[in-house]
């Protein structure tokens, strides 16, 4: 489902088409031109190439000629990267020129040095440096121009409902195994002291800067715990207020240009914040995020307090609800007998209405949401059973110490309207963007110049506008 759109929001091929143009020169033809841009039978090849060994990793293979299969996806994402221009859809300069660099730094340590990188490619640095940046620049265009016809598209009950009707009953998908658990979490008790020693050092990085002693930049490179922002010096690109943390949102309203803010408490940890400029409603700025860090005795205190309340639980002297009800530290499923739900990440992420919760996990969901240490745990569980306690992080990247209690395994079946709604929803709406992606090309492919070779317009496009 959806094998279009999942295609185009990977990365399609950055190293296998960077150095296309350089291979093969002789031998080499432009299979396709769409608008102004041209692909090469080097680039289909490498790509096709990068697919089957995808698939081959995740243990499936597809019906559809693998070059054909790649020359459409290339196609698509030149024709959105065309579009985004003609559109002008915001991309951020900073975003791509740090990929390009975080690209380039692999692909030099993967060789060992410059000079062996510019000897297996037959080109100087800059040269390198230049394809990265165009790729990534086409690949930002043609992701936010997907993003722009798609990114919106919602679906009613009634839809749900009628695509889950439309699949013949011998085709319904299968859900696999999920889990039904509860947890009770801890902080450590020196929570408040390991919070003012963060406070410090962020403190401490801010009168460095101020005093002309440390860069922003190089600080957030050296320290900072977002792994978003951290490698381009903390810079964020410009965002409104609306769409920051509320404490975090309030401290760079007040900020002039190139000042740093006091210490600042988000949900996801401490921040100094430095104001880069403002443009109408969009602030850009850079910040350096830490997080409290607990000693090897602080931490272990939690666990022993854990562990004598799982053997209270396994002597029957506590239920698990209650000891979640007294002790756990999470508002969220304290009050439900610690049954675990995705309330928070579906908030966090936006990923659905925060209201449809949900309390069976599939093992992608915990990889997904940084939750193996739970998975890993739950596995060895029989329903009933609580596990001994062990330390993990929060949806936050916070520390604690946590114990659980595996509630009901769900088998394998097939997917029913009252069991799996909201797998259900999440198909219907992946398959409504695929019609709406399609549609919306079939009319651009119509307006824009396209040119295929003779020896791949025979081949099975899934979109039959390709070839007129």
């Amino acid at each position: 489902m959806l094998k279009k759109i999942t295609m185009l929001c990977m990365a399609v091929g950055v190293l296998t088409v960077l150095f296309a143009q350089k291979r093969q020169v002789m031998l080499d033809k432009v299979v396709a031109v769409v608008g102004a841009s041209s692909i090469l039978y080097s680039e289909v090849e490498e790509h096709a190439a990068q697919l089957v060994e995808q698939r081959r990793q995740q243990g499936y293979t597809s019906d559809r000629d693998p070059m054909n299969e790649a020359l459409e996806a290339l196609m698509t994402r030149k024709l959105l990267y065309h579009q985004g221009q003609i559109d002008s859809v915001q991309v951020s300069d900073a975003d791509i020129l740090a990929r390009v660099e975080d690209q380039l730094q692999m692909m030099i340590e993967q060789e060992g040095s410059i000079s062996a990188l510019e000897a297996k490619h037959h080109m100087a640095i800059f040269n390198i440096r230049e394809m990265l940046h165009r790729q990534m620049e086409e690949q930002s265009y043609a992701q936010m121009m997907q993003q722009t016809v798609i990114g919106k598209v919602a679906v009613t009950p009634g839809e749900v409902e009628q695509f889950y009707k439309s699949i013949p009953q011998d085709s319904l998908p299968m859900v696999a195994e999920q889990y039904v658990y509860a947890h009770i979490t801890k902080f450590p008790k020196s929570m408040t002291e390991a919070k003012q020693r963060t406070r410090e050092r962020l403190l401490e990085m801010r009168s460095r800067v101020i005093n002309g002693q440390a860069k922003f930049e190089n600080l957030a490179r050296m320290y900072s715990q977002d792994p978003g922002t951290a490698l381009r010096g903390g810079e964020m690109d410009p965002s409104p207020l609306a769409s920051l943390d509320a404490a975090f949102a309030d401290a760079l309203e007040q900020l002039r240009e190139g000042q740093i803010s006091e210490v600042v408490e988000s949900q996801f940890g401490f921040h100094i914040i430095q104001l880069l400029d403002k443009r109408g409603q969009l602030y850009h700025f850079r910040h350096i995020l830490l997080r409290p860090s607990y000693t090897a005795d602080e931490l272990t205190e939690s666990l022993t307090m854990l562990d004598s309340l799982a053997t209270l639980i396994r002597a029957d002297s506590i239920t698990f609800e209650k000891a979640a009800y007294d002790h756990s530290d999470d508002k969220n499923s304290r009050m439900n007998g610690g049954i675990v739900s995705n309330h928070d990440i579906l908030e966090r992420y936006q990923a659905f209405d925060a209201k449809l919760t949900v309390t069976r996990f599939l093992r992608e969901d915990f990889a997904h949401f940084g939750a193996l240490d739970d998975y890993n745990h739950l596995v060895r569980l029989k329903p009933g059973e609580v596990s001994s306690s062990y330390l993990t992080e929060d949806v936050m990247q916070n520390q604690l110490a946590k114990i659980v209690k595996l509630v009901e395994v769900i088998p394998t079946h097939a997917a029913s309207i009252e069991e799996d709604y909201l797998r259900l929803e999440e198909m219907a709406v992946a398959a409504k963007k695929e019609r709406i992606l399609d549609e919306w090309l079939s009319e651009k492919i119509d307006g824009m110049y396209v040119h295929i070779d003779p020896e791949f317009r025979d081949g099975a496009f899934e979109n039959k506008h390709w070839v007129r």
